[in-house]
């Protein structure tokens, strides 16, 4: 890792150690409270000694200008009150869990030879294409680390607007969800799945801050919803977890699936989202 990515990672896992310090009161500590506050949430001596660090050393990692050991990265976690996967995310910002592997590129066309496209190349991607038909029944869809959709099968064609006909930039699962009209019309309730998916893709984005792909896709959900500023700004994280959805996705009347995210080592870094 050069020192310019581990100084971006420093100040994401400052960002998102200030983001959860704000949600919290001093009540949800166990502190009394002391009145109206200037700034939302917990003060950072309050976070600090309640972690057992110093003030200006939480300030420092709040600012994204120091790192630290796990045991005092557990300590705030404790504080701050986070769930497992935010503790986990906290813990692989700061280089103490190795990050997922980075998604193998999907060539337009096949070169005849190269790194990465290859005979074992070409075989995990026809894996992963003849893993998807042996649904056919059920809508499944490749997603890389980004969520843009980069393989899918007949059946997610009859169920959902085909992602062929989607100018590359735009052919993500997310930026369809929150921003087009007949993925709305076919999940009506929407916004609970594209939350998930917004949790999950944040995960990567915080460990990889300067992705361009994820920068962009940053950019896209601002200026497609910039009423939906609020998601955009939260720093909450999750894996994905499966659920079930109503789909309405022709005259044949309501659908419902069950959602789930399966990783496969043929596609390093990305994942399939099937609908059964």
């Amino acid at each position: 890792m050069t020192d310019t990515h581990r100084l971006a990672r420093r100040r994401e896992l400052g960002g998102f150690l200030r983001a959860h310090r704000e949600r919290l009161g001093p009540g949800d500590v166990g502190l009394p409270a002391t009145g109206r506050r200037r700034t939302p949430g917990l003060r950072r001596e309050e976070v600090a000694a309640l972690s057992g660090v110093g003030l200006a050393w939480y300030t420092w990692l709040e600012q994204g200008r120091v790192g630290t050991s796990r045991e005092v990265l557990e300590a705030v976690g404790r504080t701050l009150r986070l769930d497992p996967d935010a503790r986990a995310h906290v813990l692989r910002l700061a280089g103490y869990a190795e990050p997922e592997p980075e998604p193998e590129p999907e060539p337009e066309h096949e070169p005849e030879s190269g790194p990465g496209n290859g005979p074992e190349s070409a075989g995990r991607r026809a894996g992963v294409a003849r893993l998807l038909e042996s649904w056919p029944d059920s809508p499944a869809v490749l997603l890389d680390g980004a969520l843009d959709m980069t393989a899918w099968n007949d059946a997610y064609r009859r169920t959902f607007p085909d992602p062929a006909r989607l100018p590359a930039a735009r052919r993500n699962l997310l930026l369809q969800l929150v921003a087009d009209p007949a993925h709305q019309r076919i999940l009506p309730d929407w916004q609970p799945l594209a939350i998930d998916l917004y949790r999950h893709v944040r995960t990567r984005a915080d460990a990889r801050p300067d992705d361009p792909r994820l920068r962009a896709l940053t950019a896209l959900l601002a200026a497609d919803r910039p009423d939906l500023a609020d998601w955009w700004a939260c720093r909450s994280v999750g894996a994905f977890t499966s659920r079930t959805v109503e789909a309405h996705p022709g005259a044949e009347g309501a659908r419902t699936y069950r959602v789930t995210m399966l990783h496969t080592p043929d596609a390093p870094g990305a994942a399939i989202l099937l609908w059964v």
